[in-house]
């Protein structure tokens, strides 16, 4: 019992300390969007920047900064430059009034002079550094003449350097206020924009000097704490740039802190080396430059001071929130989390486009049921509907007039309608005639029998004409059907191709990378975009091998090894890379490979054959042999066997199924043109990873497959492509194997010799008699043999194309990586 009560409390304590961790987040969010509001929106931070760029000086003397950041935020942020202008001049009072004044002329000076800049120039950014310049020459000449009298030439000239710092400093701001002062997201900083935010972090430091705390220099403390973020965020070379950029400017405010460079600079490179030590290191690093460097200020006196602030800076960047060093580094290019937000932004837009896609698949499978739920019915009889349209229009013609209207259709309607319902099927079928019983019967029952039996006869053309229409508008429909929803699936695969995670190869991707670089062979880098088996697809950027071949050779036969499948160079470019890199592209290698032979002549020995043949290789896999006939003889047929291939080479390249692409061109063939043209198409579709061979034969000649001694023969009865709209095709299939040979020839080859009786058995008798498995030998021979048959005359076009199937076996053994061979499968 006691044990259950402990375990009910223990429960109790645990929701509690949920709750409590939720409350604390939700209140820390809140906290953070309240901050961001009032410091981003609300525009306070401009109040603590303005306020230090008020007392920064350069040498003591010059206040180049107050008029640059004025005008940058006046030309930038409007509404907020009122609180730069408060703040500036606050922070101006607590170096002297002189300096005020200054800093309240210049600002003021040009509100004044912007009214009457604005009417010549339309964009206050474009002239803005300018206007800096000329404000901060004349203003401080002005304050000079008033309380000094004639400047003298030392302080003209440094007035003209303020100015100039004023120019400066003003195209700097431009670029870095908007980082602190409007939220961006999927945002990247460009190494100008990162220069200059660094300048104005640390113009603003410049106005803590003379802030100090028991002796220890506030400027100190916060340049080496900016540093350390910058260095443990982005690593040697930011760490570095940022400890020289704000070392050269605190030197500037102040010449005692000259060495303060070159320990904010080794400091940087220190942090940024030891990084992987998480924020200890960095912090370590720190602490290492400034005993190296800290000795050689101003004495050993003030190590101890330097060691003390040094540590303080240490402290205040290890309670640093994670948050925000991450936030910080999602900005920098080359960072991890720079990297993941990127990459997170582009899953993303992976994802809606894939869903897009998705979405235009579900449009078109939504189209394609809505036209195969044809209303009309696939039983093209007469329907009830129809008959009666037709029967009405009968009555209106007979019966409106007849003085037994009303005995006949309302008094006897079902005997009436049955009669008439009976003739028009008769008269349909053209039997009315033939019918006498039904004549007979119908002049006894109808006074005007036979006017309604001449009329219905006249009108019956109309209603078939009609059931054609019907009957076509189905069959084009159901077309339409088919092709939309072969479309669909395409899209449909492509969606979730897009999405298909590529992250899950990161481990593989190194495990290739160190194992080809322990071997000796330098990699620039390791893409891998798919590792199914039969379908691995990965890139490789390597040196300039001079021809050598060592992608063939040497890659290709360790990473057959690693995935534990043969894999062989699908794609090389040399040198396309600016480093003078080579991107080379390996995939699996297929299991067979075909070789092909042609053979072909025109009728009566032209240069034009109305045959046509493709071979074509497609990207999943498969290869397509394909022969196309045109009707007749010459440049016609020619034309529109061409125009076959050409069409179905395009389908079949988008994914469509082979079905559904002889479909589309049937449906395209016989819609385009009124003239009796059509063609025949021979396809055999070779899966190149099993040899599994489908066959389209569209009208065409009969295919064979020599195996051995063995002849086997290939044929389906389909009509040639462009004789119907509405076409069902037979498809055959059948497994090949490694030494077949596949013959496939046109009509003009099949039919050519015009005393054999039996083409079929001579065909395979020549076939059988071939002494060689060569492709082009057996199609040369064959392509004789025809010719010889027919007394040398060739009186149709004649095509021959074959095949033999192979095993596909790599020029080179794999080379054995033992470490990594288990691990990257």
């Amino acid at each position: 019992m006691e044990r259950i009560e402990r375990r009910i409390v223990s429960q109790i304590s645990e929701v509690r300390l949920n709750e409590t961790q939720a409350v604390f987040s939700r209140w820390m969010r809140h906290v953070k969007v309240r901050f961001a509001h009032l410091f981003i929106h609300k525009g306070f931070m401009l109040l603590a920047i303005g306020f230090l760029l008020g007392r920064a000086l350069i040498l003591s003397k010059l206040l180049p900064f107050a008029l640059p950041f004025f005008v940058s935020v006046y030309a930038m942020r409007r509404d907020k430059a009122g609180l730069a202008f408060i703040a500036l001049v606050a922070g101006s009072l607590t170096i002297s009034f002189e300096t005020a004044l200054f800093v309240f002329a210049a600002m003021f000076s040009f509100l004044l002079l912007n009214q009457f800049v604005k009417k010549f120039f339309d964009d206050l950014l474009k002239v803005a550094p300018f206007v800096v310049f000329c404000l901060s020459l004349s203003t401080k000449l002005a304050i000079v003449y008033f309380f000094s009298g004639t400047p003298t030439m030392y302080e003209s000239v440094m007035t003209l350097i303020e100015a100039g710092l004023g120019f400066v400093l003003t195209l700097i701001f431009l670029q870095s206020i908007p980082l602190l002062t409007v939220q961006k997201h999927k945002q990247s900083l460009r190494a100008e924009e990162m220069v200059s935010l660094v300048i104005l972090l640390a113009s603003m430091l410049t106005g803590t000097i003379g802030w100090e705390i028991s002796q220890l220099s506030v400027e100190h403390i916060l340049s080496r704490y900016l540093v350390l973020v910058f260095a443990f965020v982005a690593g040697t070379t930011v760490g570095s740039t940022v400890g020289v950029v704000t070392g050269l400017i605190l030197s500037l405010a102040n010449v005692d802190n000259l060495y303060q460079m070159s320990l904010l600079a080794f400091a940087g490179l220190l942090g940024g080396l030891l990084k992987e030590g998480k924020k200890i290191g960095a912090a370590f690093g720190l602490l290492i430059a400034t005993l190296l460097i800290g000795l050689y200020g101003n004495g050993k006196t003030d190590a101890i001071p330097t060691m003390i602030e040094s540590c303080l800076a240490a402290a205040l960047f290890l309670l640093t929130p994670r948050s925000w060093t991450e936030t910080v580094a999602k900005y920098i290019p080359g960072t991890v989390e720079y990297t993941n937000e990127q990459q997170q932004y582009v899953r993303k837009i992976r994802d809606v486009t894939a869903q897009r896609v998705s979405q235009f698949s579900r449009v078109f499978q939504a189209l394609a049921n809505s036209f195969s739920n044809d209303r009309f019915s696939s039983n093209y009889k007469c329907d009830e509907k129809e008959i009666d349209y037709f029967l009405s229009d009968i009555t209106e013609k007979t019966c409106q007039t007849c003085f037994k209207k009303e005995q006949c259709w309302s008094h006897q309607f079902d005997t009436t309608y049955e009669y008439m319902k009976q003739m028009m099927v008769e008269v349909d079928a053209g039997k009315l005639l033939q019918n006498h019983q039904l004549l007979r019967e119908w002049n006894r029952y109808c006074v005007k029998g036979k006017k309604v039996i001449s009329i219905m006869e006249k009108d019956v053309a109309n209603y078939q004409a009609n059931k054609k229409l019907r009957k076509q508008i189905h069959e084009s429909r159901k077309l339409v059907a088919e092709q939309l929803m072969g479309v669909s699936q395409v899209m449909e695969d492509f969606a979730k191709e897009i999405q298909r995670e590529r992250e899950n190869h990161y481990l593989q991707e190194e495990q290739i990378f160190r194992a080809l670089q322990d071997f000796g062979i330098e990699i620039g880098h390791v893409d891998i975009y798919s590792l199914e088996k039969g379908n691995i697809d990965i890139e490789m950027s390597i040196p300039y091998c001079e021809g050598r071949g060592e992608c063939e050779k040497l890659i290709a036969p360790m990473l057959s090894d690693i995935l534990g499948e043969t894999i062989v160079v699908k794609r090389e470019e040399c040198a396309v890379y600016p480093n003078g890199y080579c991107c080379v592209a390996f995939g699996s290698m297929k299991a067979f490979v075909v070789e092909t032979g042609v053979a072909f002549a025109a009728k009566g020995g032209g240069f034009v054959s109305g045959d046509s043949y493709s071979m074509i290789e497609l990207g999943t896999g498969k290869y397509a042999i394909a022969i196309s006939d045109g009707m007749g003889n010459g440049e016609r047929a020619h034309n529109e066997s061409n125009e076959t291939l050409r069409l179905l080479q395009k389908i079949l390249q988008t994914g469509i199924d082979e079905t559904v692409a002889i479909k589309s061109i049937n449906s395209i063939l016989s819609l385009r043109t009124t003239d009796e043209i059509f063609s025949t198409l021979d396809l055999a579709m070779i899966d190149l990873q099993n040899a599994f061979t489908k066959f389209l034969k569209i009208g065409s000649s009969p295919s064979f497959i020599k195996r051995g001694n063995n002849v086997m023969k290939i044929e389906s009865g389909n009509l040639p492509i462009g004789i119907i709209k509405e076409i069902e095709f037979e498809m055959v299939n059948e497994q090949l194997k490694a030494g077949d040979l596949l013959i496939m020839m046109s009509d003009g080859v099949f039919e050519g010799p015009s005393h054999v009786e039996n083409h079929e058995v001579w065909m395979k008798r020549k076939i059988k008699e071939l002494q060689t498995n060569n492709p082009q030998e057996v199609a040369d021979l064959i392509m004789e043999e025809v010719i010889r048959a027919s007394s040398g005359k060739i009186e149709d076009d004649m095509t021959v194309v074959v095949a033999q199937i192979k095993h596909n076996t790599p020029k080179w053994a794999t080379i054995p990586a033992y470490m990594y061979a288990k691990k990257a499968q």
